[in-house]
């Protein structure tokens, strides 16, 4: 089985819309990617500032790519992108793909990632019939740590000072939802259990 990137689907919530880039969404976006919050959180505070040039090639590509989903991530309330979810690093002999996200100061604190990462999810298995999706976070990032636990992921190992911050060295937690993880609990593991 091959998983279809190349369609860009619109995935609809209650609070978010997961959709391809829009020309108009470059403000949004490259507001996100220059918060100093966002910035450290991926682990990309040390690269150098990407130029609006860069972030707009980018971006007005996204909907072209055919071996990876990046999808903006659009506040209903407002209509307006707060961030990006992507299923990129496509392993097609084991149906796995890993996953990344950010969200931007405008859409934070309000549930509006959560919703999000469950409506990747469902995509990536029930649509994209993948096996596994994976990430890693870093040990300075608690919050999106507590998210991908309850939308299911696992921990299942740590790299060690995989990311150097300032004087000093952080881990990374490699995290992981299976198809049948997914089967079993739909994103609400705590309701699975009860």
């Amino acid at each position: 089985m091959t998983a279809d990137f190349a369609r860009k689907p619109v995935l609809t919530g209650t609070a978010v819309q997961l959709r391809p880039f829009r020309p108009e969404d470059l403000p949004d976006i490259t507001a996100a990617i220059d918060d100093p919050e966002v910035q450290r959180l991926t682990g990309s505070a040390h690269r150098p500032p990407i130029d609006a040039g860069a972030i707009a090639r980018w971006y007005t590509t996204r909907n072209e790519q055919t071996d990876r989903l990046d999808l903006a991530v659009a506040d209903l309330a407002s209509g307006r992108c707060v961030g990006e979810v992507v299923l990129n690093e496509w392993d097609e002999p084991n149906l796995s793909c890993s996953f990344r996200t950010l969200i931007g100061p405008a859409g934070r604190g309000r549930g509006l990632g959560t919703e999000a990462l469950r409506l990747l999810l469902a995509h990536a298995f029930d649509g994209l019939g993948l096996h596994r999706v994976q990430l890693e976070v870093y040990a300075f990032n608690p919050r999106a740590r507590h998210v991908y636990e309850k939308v299911g992921f696992v921990a299942e190992g740590v790299r060690r000072e995989a990311l150097r911050d300032g004087d000093g060295w952080v881990d990374s937690t490699v995290m992981a939802v299976l198809a049948g993880d997914w089967a079993r609990h739909r994103g609400r593991p705590e309701a699975a259990t009860d």
